[in-house]
């Protein structure tokens, strides 16, 4: 998978520019604050429907404008592909060649990528938060259904909690039953979905772990919880939980169970690294896992996916610099930087300045 071309109107700071990628490195560089991670970020946006930094679309519009608008041409295994949004104040427009679409969920998986940026290390560092919504993005791009599912599992949680807080007893206990049983069902689905993934991304992650430490340092994820059985099995443990919660859910005012609750163990040499990682292991670890990521979507696809370096090289020592450089050959990459051959070691690239939102060629 490559993006062949990134135009950009009225993002962030940018104007109009539009960006011609090689499918092998791209470098944009140039002095902070002039835009590099906006692009970046626009690549990811395209992909997945979401920001790594915004939590509203409305952000994206540069100051002073009504709308904004991202789009891309892109080439894979299947052939040729456009995406195109026009993000606006009160909504957006979203394209996939030429054809609007109304679910986020028709956009994922059009174009597959993994960001990677030093906010990143929030996946080791922050509480369970960080970690689901690592596997809520990463597995949203590989299914569909996980991401049909996760939707409707959070509105209709919404709607138990609402319930929770209602005065009437005998309405809550008699209606509880009735909004578990529709949780539990799309619940099965995360649950397994995210069971796979971190099957696969352990050993990935372990390998590549070891490789970035020269074997001195052996990282292990799993799960906190584990559900065993078919999906159908799991929605009965599920229902149970639920059931047998009732009364510590009631006095709380919220569902104490389920996926919105489960979190990852991130063990390195057998600590946790939550509470026990230094800086250089964090981010280890957390490039450890974005490679994984990159090697489960190859294993999905059938091709690698956009991989996107924003400012990841200024927080790296120079070994593991060169490992990454390495990693990267064979797939498109898009790397932001403030110094172009500070990166390059020796590999061909096509280099990008970036100065006020500007491409200055």
């Amino acid at each position: 998978m490559r993006i062949k071309n990134l135009t950009l109107k009225n993002f962030r700071n940018y104007a109009s520019e539009t960006f011609e990628f090689d499918g092998g490195l791209n470098v944009l560089f140039g002095k902070n604050a002039q835009g590099k991670t906006n692009c970046a970020e626009a690549v990811f946006y395209l992909c997945t429907g979401t920001s790594p930094r915004a939590r509203r679309d409305r952000q994206l519009i540069k100051h002073g404008e009504e709308s904004a608008e991202i789009s891309a041409e892109a080439e894979g295994r299947y052939g040729n592909l456009s995406i195109s949004a026009v993000i606006r104040e009160n909504g957006r427009e979203v394209k996939v060649n030429g054809s609007k679409i109304t679910r986020n969920a028709d956009l994922l998986g059009n174009i597959n990528s993994v960001f990677f940026s030093p906010s990143e290390l929030r996946l080791i560092q922050d509480g369970p938060d960080e970690r689901r919504r690592f596997l809520n993005i990463s597995i949203s791009q590989l299914s569909r259904s996980y991401y049909t599912s996760l939707i409707r599992y959070n509105k209709i949680l919404e709607q138990r909690n609402n319930l929770l807080k209602d005065k009437d007893f005998s309405l809550v206990m008699e209606t509880l039953p009735v909004w578990d049983e529709q949780l539990c069902r799309y619940a099965a689905v995360i649950v397994k979905k995210r069971a796979e993934f971190c099957e696969r991304l352990s050993p990935l992650a372990k390998k590549e772990h070891f490789a970035l430490t020269d074997g001195a340092e052996e990282l292990e994820i799993y799960p906190e919880k584990s559900y065993g059985g078919s999906e159908s099995e799991i929605e009965e443990q599920l229902y149970n939980e639920l059931k047998r919660g009732y009364e510590r859910d009631l006095r709380l005012g919220f569902t104490c169970t389920g996926p919105h609750r489960d979190d990852l163990n991130i063990i390195i040499n057998g600590a946790d690294a939550k509470h026990f990682a230094s800086q250089g292991q964090t981010r280890t670890a957390a490039l450890s896992v974005k490679l994984a990521e990159m090697e489960i979507f190859k294993e999905y696809s059938g091709e690698y996916p956009v991989l996107i370096l924003d400012d990841v090289m200024s927080e790296l020592d120079l070994p593991r610099r060169k490992k990454l450089a390495e990693r990267a050959q064979g797939m498109q990459t898009i790397l932001t930087c403030t110094h172009a051959e500070r990166v390059l070691y020796g590999r061909q690239a096509k280099k990008i300045r970036i100065e006020g939102g500007v491409i200055k060629r």
